[in-house]
């Protein structure tokens, strides 16, 4: 069963709750406080739900804080032009956008939660049992993810461990840390939670949507990565790896699912399968709570606890907002090569709403939200602008409902680890290591192979460079596309700090900004477009060509330095340029490389 439950003794930072009667503060003797709850193992599984709730908030990955980082890749952009995706999009957000407090809000909510965990752990010197060790082990799990996507958006955060820190003036107003000192902690937490977290295969709740050792493997393999220490990412992806693959298969087994698109289904039969490493739980269609609003925004039991990425991505003809559309660059991707069969990559039917003759036949057809898509369409936003609607959890293609009512109630969990991703990661690490080598492209494969595509030739790759380029903007993009995830890629890889990847990252951004709701649809919202035409025509744009150094981070929010004397801002707040921290690093950017045999 999924984790529906919440906990309500997560009353962290109070010491006590008093209530006024004739005009005396009276204690409730019977209110549990910070120093009376905690102690005992059941107190702490009850945090521990606590977190997994939290994480489905909007500024974690309900909204806001999943699809932020879509619109600072180059697959995405903000195709309604309007809102708060429209600065982070054009990387030149404001240090008054407010919007931007929302991660950091929910992401420190949960480190609360999880330091309140160990510190407990500790001062009661816990006796580790294994309820212990995994309630501890999920408290480091999610500290550590909590701590990822703080220093992926606002690079140098502060760094709190310990519970005792709040009650001070000192520990209250901290102040900032090195992003190295943040990936340090990052790395000790995931790598003490694959010691104390249990395998998939113990069962149950492990089984269905808990953090486990091969997500914490996962995780700590990604940190691993983004500090360039590839041989050290390599060992771990390996013992994720199954046996077939040339994997130690040390943390259960996992494997890709037949239809790619099952990974974007709601239902038992679909969540949490064997391709999945970590998913975020949302309630199904149907078993929606009453309250106006969804989660991300209400706490109560009776919210709807779905998520609202859907409406995101959802055009306005089906109830969306539509605030998100992919690039044509990415459906020109998909549309580049064709399966052994002589059709279209099936991973484009699940990715973007596009009708293709392909589709006749093919799954549920040319549909979108049950209504048959027609040739001659282009699916706009609410404001009429142009853009290639994103399918990935939504249901346009799951035929559950026929619009967006709402635009609240998508249940479809967000896959954030999958199988496949260990399989691309560690043929890029291979690559970085050893490359080009033949186990590299086996691990390609793999993945390909899945979506009927030919094999990859060794022989076609002649240098490493070549090889990193298949996978960093071909295979990562199909099968990866409009997921969470592309833009701490792009930050990893240097490509902001490289004139090359700089303007390719342009080259693949630029959109048509036009209404395309003319009489005769002249002009598909699919039809390609050429970077080298901006400047002479007004309804190109890309959001590269206002990037400004510093800006690949958002900004840490005036408001919360405000509150804070003590915090400094970060890159984007005093524009920055970050390329003397990566190259003084020793590490360096791939070059851009024609795939041309």
């Amino acid at each position: 069963m999924k984790l529906y439950k919440l906990s309500y003794a997560l009353l962290l930072g109070l010491a006590t709750l008093t209530s006024c009667e004739d005009k005396l503060d009276l204690i409730n003797p019977n209110q549990q406080t910070t120093g009376t709850y905690g102690n005992t193992a059941d107190d702490l599984e009850e945090c521990v739900v606590g977190t997994y709730k939290r994480i489905r908030m909007e500024g974690s990955y309900a909204r806001v804080g999943y699809t932020y980082d879509l619109t600072r890749g180059d697959e995405v952009w903000n195709s309604s032009q309007t809102w708060n995706y429209l600065p982070v999009d054009d990387y030149n957000t404001p240090v008054t956008n407010e919007e931007t407090i929302w991660p950091w809000r929910e992401w420190y909510y949960v480190l609360n939660v999880c330091n309140f965990i160990t510190s407990k752990i500790e001062q009661n010197e816990m006796q580790m049992t294994d309820k212990v060790k995994a309630i501890k082990g999920q408290a480091l799990f999610f500290r550590g993810l909590s701590y990822y996507n703080l220093v992926g958006y606002y690079q140098n955060p502060p760094l709190i461990t310990n519970y005792s820190d709040y009650s001070t003036l000192e520990g209250l107003y901290c102040t900032n840390n090195t992003q190295d000192e943040v990936l340090d902690q990052i790395e000790a937490d995931f790598k003490e939670a694959m010691e104390l977290l249990p395998s998939k295969e113990k069962g149950g709740e492990w089984a269905k949507g808990r953090a486990t050792n091969a997500a914490a493997a996962g995780y700590y393999a990604r940190v691993l990565m983004f500090r360039h220490k590839f041989p050290e990412a390599l060992a771990v992806l390996k013992d994720i790896l199954s046996k077939e693959d040339n994997g130690a298969q040390k943390y259960g087994k996992y494997s890709l699912v037949k239809n790619f698109g099952d990974n974007f289904r709601e239902g038992s039969a679909y969540e949490n399968n064997e391709e999945s490493l970590f998913e975020v739980q949302f309630l199904d269609y149907g078993t929606q709570g009453t309250d106006d609003e969804w989660t991300p925004v209400n706490t109560s039991i009776n919210a709807t606890q779905a998520h609202a990425v859907e409406s995101n991505f959802c055009p306005g003809d089906f109830g969306g907002w539509a605030d998100l559309s992919a690039t044509p660059w990415l459906y020109d991707l998909f549309k580049a090569e064709r399966t052994k069969e002589g059709k279209l990559d099936p991973r484009l039917y699940w990715t973007l709403c596009t009708y293709e003759t392909d589709w006749e036949g093919f799954e549920f057809g040319n549909v979108a939200y049950g209504t048959n898509v027609k040739e001659e369409q282009n699916l706009c936003t609410n404001n009429n602008f142009g853009g290639i609607p994103i399918a990935k959890y939504t249901n346009m293609r799951t035929g559950i409902y026929d619009k967006v009512v709402t635009g609240l109630r998508c249940g479809i969990n967000l896959r954030m680890l999958r199988y496949a991703d260990i399989l691309l990661l560690a043929a890029e690490c291979e690559n970085e290591v050893n490359g080009p080598t033949q186990q590299a492209i086996n691990w390609i494969n793999r993945v390909r192979e899945r979506a009927n595509l030919a094999d990859l030739s060794l022989s076609d790759f002649n240098t490493a460079d070549k090889l990193f380029e298949q996978i960093a903007n071909v295979e990562r993009p199909k099968e990866f596309g409009c997921e969470f995830g592309r833009g701490f890629d792009l930050i990893r890889w240097g490509f902001f700090y490289d004139a090359g990847r700089l303007q390719q990252m342009k080259e693949h951004n630029v959109a048509r900004l036009h209404n395309y709701r003319s009489e005769d649809n002249t002009i598909s919202i699919k039809a390609s477009v050429d970077y080298s035409m901006i400047g002479s025509d007004p309804e190109l744009k890309s959001g590269f060509d206002s990037y400004r150094p510093g800006h690949e981070y958002l900004p840490i929010s005036q408001v919360t330095m405000n509150e804070n004397p003590n915090l400094k801002g970060n890159s984007a707040n005093d524009n920055t340029d970050n390329s003397g921290y990566f190259f003084g690093k020793g590490w360096k950017v791939r070059p851009v490389t024609s795939l041309d045999k």
